[in-house]
């Protein structure tokens, strides 16, 4: 798929989603609490930043409660519904319109400000939502535009959908793990010549697929003729990747953060919900080893020298 397309079919996934997003996904009763925010928010006040660049804002989801004393911020998206809620939503609070604007990740003049192209570089910047939407080829060049944008000095807080979380889950996440990123059942296959053995491999293949639960989770579909969440590219990273890619983007002190922990695989959430609440949301600890498992999203914090 090339660049217009894939953009094209994001921009159609979210256009239904602008004035719904954050109440579905942040201030609902059945949302997990977004602990990402108070992530980025205990960074801001660490470092004492005074400006933040939202790459990939939505409807200014984590910058309407990133209303910090002494913050600007700015924003931009790819979908123009999502412009348009984030606009009127931080109007509300004294924000500029033209600190939100339309631009993609893959292209680095969006990380200026067009209202304000002299504008110093921004202190830290964040990016939430975008990476599974992007190619693994493009992957250092988002890093690279996040890094860029900001000054010597400054922090970048990636997120992304955390693929080792697919050991715990045993679900079809985890036979795609299994067989794509650790069997590497192309390769094994193609090494293994004799034909008695190539028919037992299947076999084993076979059996193995059977320990995982192939129907979870559910397919996400559209609101209406838009494709959902999983019909359009939606990648999964592992941390130890990422990291690296970080780092050769030119980022230093490159640290992961954990985030949205699962007390138990998710299958058997039905069974204990409010147990299953109450425990996963008493695991949240950035930095808790077992994250690299239990934690379905993870955040690479990295500065520029």
């Amino acid at each position: 798929m090339t660049q217009p397309d894939l953009e094209q079919s994001i921009r159609h996934c979210y256009s239904t989603w602008g004035d719904r997003y954050y109440a579905d996904y942040y201030e609902s009763d059945t949302a997990y609490p977004p602990v990402h925010t108070d992530i980025i928010r205990d960074l801001l006040q660490q470092s004492g930043a005074s400006s933040l660049l939202d790459a990939g804002c939505g409807p200014a989801s984590m910058l309407r409660d990133l209303n910090l004393p002494n913050l600007q911020r700015f924003g931009f998206d790819l979908t123009p519904e999502m412009i348009t809620e984030a606009r009127r939503v931080l109007a509300l609070q004294q924000v500029p319109p033209s600190h939100i604007w339309e631009g993609s990740v893959l292209d680095a003049h969006a990380f200026r400000c067009p209202d304000q192209p002299d504008h110093p570089p921004f202190d830290a910047a964040i990016c939430f939502g975008v990476l599974p939407h992007i190619p693994a080829s493009e992957d250092r060049t988002v890093l690279s535009h996040l890094t860029n944008a900001i000054r010597p000095g400054g922090w970048v807080a990636c997120e992304a959908r955390n693929q080792l979380f697919a050991l715990f889950t045993l679900n079809r996440y985890s036979r795609d793990l299994f067989r794509q990123e650790l069997i590497q059942v192309d390769k094994l296959s193609d090494r293994i010549q004799d034909p008695t053995e190539k028919a037992a491999l299947s076999q084993a293949l076979d059996e193995l697929d059977q320990r995982f639960r192939m129907d979870l989770p559910p397919v996400r579909k559209g609101y209406t003729d838009e494709p959902g969440y999983d019909e359009v590219l939606s990648r999964t990273h592992n941390p130890f990747e990422l990291v690296a890619e970080a780092r050769a983007a030119g980022l230093v002190d490159v640290q992961t953060l954990f985030y949205h922990y699962h007390c138990l695989p998710p299958m058997v959430e039905g069974l204990l919900p409010n147990a299953f609440r109450r425990e996963s949301i008493s695991l949240e600890n950035p930095r808790d080893w077992r994250g690299h498992f239990m934690a379905s999203a993870f955040i690479v914090v990295g500065k520029r020298p």
